[in-house]
């Protein structure tokens, strides 16, 4: 990652979108290859915990993954370079409507500069970021 990319002022006046698409049928075959060491490297306790209250866990970790898989698209980092799984964290307010917080400061972005859309069916979920900076 390119360390200056974040620095104050750097990305002032920009926008940036990232759009990531899962197959839910490849999350489920992670976790049943891998377990709880899968969810473990991909959300935060959190999370987990919030994916774990659903009917089909699998769909939201999923959407949680392309979440993740968007926002380091839209920042420009990709999965690399610096930025990781645990960097960020999806929340929902009381009604529901994801947004995420912000872990790894260094990358010099708030929570709030972070609109968030997920959905899922079928076989799929996605995730629409959108970068306010």
């Amino acid at each position: 990652m390119n360390p200056d990319l974040f620095k104050k002022g750097a990305m002032a006046d920009r926008r940036e979108v990232g759009v990531d698409i899962v197959d839910i049928r490849r999350i489920r075959l992670s976790y049943e290859r891998y377990g709880e060491q899968f969810l473990e490297r991909v959300l935060t306790e959190r999370e987990i915990g919030y994916c774990r209250k659903k009917k089909d866990m699998m769909s939201s970790v999923a959407a949680r993954f392309a979440a993740k898989e968007a926002v380091s698209k839209a920042i420009g980092s990709g999965m690399s370079r610096g930025f990781s799984w645990k960097s960020v964290e999806v929340v929902n307010d009381e009604h529901g409507k994801p947004s995420f917080r912000v872990l790894d400061k260094a990358f010099g972005v708030a929570g709030e500069n972070i609109r968030l859309s997920l959905s899922h069916s079928g076989d799929y979920a996605v995730a629409f970021v959108f970068l306010d900076l």
